[in-house]
């Protein structure tokens, strides 16, 4: 599980061919198997895939093969022996799909299968709907997140939005209101892989902490790994969300446009080519300072929006193509000065842009995925309109994923190549102006072969090959998953080395860092390496009550994170660190009927070592240990949520214990003593005279929301929706940004009144 230096060409050659052969045997071997049948599973009223569908082969009413049906509403059902059967699908709310089929030899079938909604259960379809994935489902690290789960959760927008569930979840820190910044279990925002449709959003959140890039309206599944991910995903070492969109309606037109005192925006869905063609937008944009700020009668400095765009393709039987576009912009205040020349902003702009392409090759018996992807960010900060300090990130990206199928277990492999381009120009007062422009590659291939059943436990088993040839290393990442499920209860075990060679800087001079500087590790031999653990136990009472447990591990080496000077810039200048996480969840879900309870709890302890050279003339020490600022010990969110007939409540309340940030104990002036120095006319440098780094802590963060929705339905299929709500209910003054050389607060937002209207047609 250690990193492979130079030196080590030979072993990462000898994995290489080691993964190649275990690569042909899974072709040979599949090649080889009975026959195997494919297909896609989707709803017959729109032509969307659905997940979770039950498709089984019967004879004479005995059950003899099966399979669940995955992502992209893809199943498949392998080993079948040759022979008449009759082939089934269920899903709660549709009717049962039922076919006869006759297999022979070797066969490569694939079977598409339509289900249609059953109109006597159309009210059970609602609640089940409504139950979403679940939030103490968690599996060994993984959550699984649908738009139903995020419609629980209350915000100003009356559409909900993907950040505000994902903030429910344990281990899950924000900046709060403000900043647009997530450390999940330890890690910091620049360690998260954010995914929409496989490309890279490497600015996934709005700078009011309420929303994200991500809209209700766009989402169809979110996969969240807080740690322990699989083989597949890389090039960061904390966690990865994996979004997927929804492919819009391919039988009808359906709109929808939205108005509250923060955003205000509109979707369109519908059919290019009926049943095999569709499209999927989404607009949204900030209007704060024609409606929210007028609410509080203050400023509120925010601007920002988003865009997506989707086409989704049947292009044959066995083929399907989907195009995604993304666009976003932020332009925010983070430090309020007496006018606004005095005011620093942050702004950042991203552009991304996908094309995923699955197939189902006849003659072999596998699912083969094929991603391009290309990714742009522009992010600046400065005082009024002098944007001095900027970083500028581009890349390009290709995958390639192979599933085999086979009776005991799916094999997945995969190619990858990245190219990276990276520029930063830090100047602007009490900086160290610098430029820097670097190129980075990375490639790669991983290997993931499952066991279903071993003596009742499913294993996953991983190897993952990450090259750098622009740093010219290399590194094996070992990964492994394990779960065992029983009628009430699951057990589940993850374990992982991960690497990234992209570095995010941000100012670590005061309690909040908005703006990120993206460079790469300097030294060519030591990239970042994160080593996860994680134990988790389930336990389901009634099969209304689901009570969770996880405890988790992470050991940090060679971090670089900005070097600390007594002089108060932002600089690229780097210093090297050590860390270890250790931390635990806790999640308690209760659901039925109209009501879902939902409380989590997460306690965490993060500590980085950092080994500058100048920290012994500081403090006398060699390395120094302390927490970092987005160390939050405990946290707890509790959330209820009353579904009567067209009436929803949602209440929510937050807790965070106080935040570390470095105190200063005063100023002194820094000449360089020369020949002919006027110390009259001379200012000298302004110095800093810290404290020990992060030993403050900053005051708890806590906070109640209330929403209340009313839906009326008219005819033509036209539903009005009115929201009316409370955000900080109680009016709390939490603290969000402290300039520790002025000791100048901003504030969280105070109490807000929210209402909003929204007209879906279909």
């Amino acid at each position: 599980m250690r990193r492979l230096i130079r030196p080590r060409k030979g072993t990462v050659g000898a994995g290489v061919i080691l993964l190649l052969q275990v690569m042909l045997i899974c072709v040979s071997t599949a090649s080889a198997q009975q026959s195997l049948i494919r297909g896609t599973v989707v709803d017959a009223s729109n032509g969307e895939s659905l997940q979770g569908v039950n498709v089984a082969l019967y004879q004479n009413e005995a059950l003899q093969v099966g399979g669940v049906s995955g992502d992209d509403g893809v199943y498949a059902i392998s080993s079948v022996q040759a022979g008449s059967y009759e082939i089934r699908a269920t899903f709660i709310g549709f009717i049962t799909y039922s076919e006869s089929l006759v297999v022979g030899p070797s066969d490569r079938l694939i079977i598409n299968i339509k289900l249609e909604l059953n109109e006597e259960e159309l009210g059970e379809v609602v609640v089940e709907d409504d139950r979403g994935a679940g939030t103490a489902r968690v599996l060994a690290g993984q959550t699984t997140i649908t738009p139903a789960d995020v419609e629980l959760i209350p915000g100003p927008d009356i559409s909900g939005d993907l950040v505000n569930y994902l903030t429910v979840l344990p281990g899950v820190v924000s900046l709060g209101d403000r900043g647009g910044q997530l450390f999940i279990r330890g890690g910091e925002p620049w360690q998260n892989l954010v995914l929409l449709d496989g490309m890279w959003v490497y600015q996934p959140f709005h700078i009011l902490g309420f929303f994200s890039s991500f809209p209700s309206e766009i989402l169809k599944t979110v996969d969240v790994y807080a740690g322990g991910y699989t083989s597949q995903y890389g090039g960061r070492i904390s966690s990865v969300i994996d979004i997927k969109s929804r492919n819009g309606d391919k039988k009808s037109y359906a709109a929808s446009g939205s108005l509250t005192p923060f955003v205000s925006g509109f979707a369109l869905e519908g059919p290019i080519a009926t049943d095999l063609v569709s499209f999927l937008v989404s607009y949204r944009t900030s209007v704060m300072d024609k409606g929210a700020s007028k609410l509080i009668k203050d400023d509120l400095p925010f601007e920002f929006g988003d865009f997506f765009a989707k086409a989704h393709a049947f292009l044959s039987s066995n083929s399907q193509l989907s195009i995604s576009v993304l666009e976003t912009h932020d332009k925010g205040s983070v430090f309020e000065g007496s006018d606004v020349q005095d005011k620093e902003y942050v702004q950042w702009k991203n552009k991304s842009a996908s094309a995923r392409y699955l197939v189902f090759p006849r003659a072999f018996p596998i699912m083969a995925e094929f991603i391009i992807s290309a990714t742009r960010l522009k992010s600046s900060v400065g005082a009024g309109n002098d944007f001095s300090s900027k970083s500028d990130l581009a890349s390009a990206n290709t995958n390639i994923n192979i599933t085999h199928f086979n009776s005991y277990g799916d094999v997945k492999w995969g190619l990858f190549a990245r190219t990276l381009e990276l520029e930063s120009n830090l100047a602007g007062q009490f900086q160290s102006v610098t430029n820097r422009k670097e190129y980075l590659t990375e490639v790669g291939m991983y290997i993931e072969p499952e066991l279903r059943d071993f003596f009742g436990w499913s294993l996953r088993g991983g190897l993952r090959i990450h090259s750098f040839p622009s740093k010219n290393s290399g590194f094996l990442e070992p990964r492994f998953r394990a779960v065992k499920e029983r009628e009430t209860d699951q057990f589940s075990v993850a374990l992982g080395s991960f690497h990234q060679e992209v570095v995010g800087l941000t100012d670590r001079r005061d309690a909040s860092g908005v703006f990120t500087a993206w460079t790469s590790s300097p030294d060519d031999e030591k990239v970042p390496e994160a080593l996860h653990a994680i134990v988790g136990y389930r336990k389901t009472f009634g099969g209304n009550f689901d009570v969770s447990l996880e405890g988790y591990a992470k050991k940090l080496n060679n971090l670089f994170i900005p070097e600390w000077t007594a002089y108060p810039r932002f600089t690229t200048r780097i210093q090297p660190a050590e860390g270890r996480v250790f931390g635990g969840d806790l999640r308690v879900e209760y659901r039925k009927g109209p009501f879902t309870g939902l409380v989590t709890y997460g306690i965490s302890s993060v500590e980085y070592r950092a080994k500058q050279e100048s920290i012994s003339l500081w403090y006398g020490e060699d390395e120094l240990q302390f927490r970092p600022a987005h160390d939050r010990r405990h946290q707890v969110n509790a959330v209820a949520a009353f579904d009567f007939q067209s009436f929803e409540l949602n209440i929510r309340w937050q807790f965070g214990s106080g935040l570390p940030f470095s105190r200063a104990l005063g100023f002194d002036g820094f000449m360089l003593v020369e020949g002919g120095l006027d110390v009259f006319q001379n200012p000298g440098s302004r110095r800093v005279i810290y404290e020990r780094p992060y030993n403050g802590v900053l005051p708890t963060y806590h906070r109640l929301d209330v929403t209340l929705e009313k839906s009326v339905r008219f005819s033509h299929g036209v539903t009005l929706s009115g929201l009316i709500g409370v955000i900080n209910a109680y009016d709390r003054t939490n603290l969000f940004y402290l300039d520790v050389f002025t000791l100048r607060r901003v504030n969280q937002l105070p109490i807000i009144p929210t209402f909003g209207l929204k007209l879906d047609f279909e």
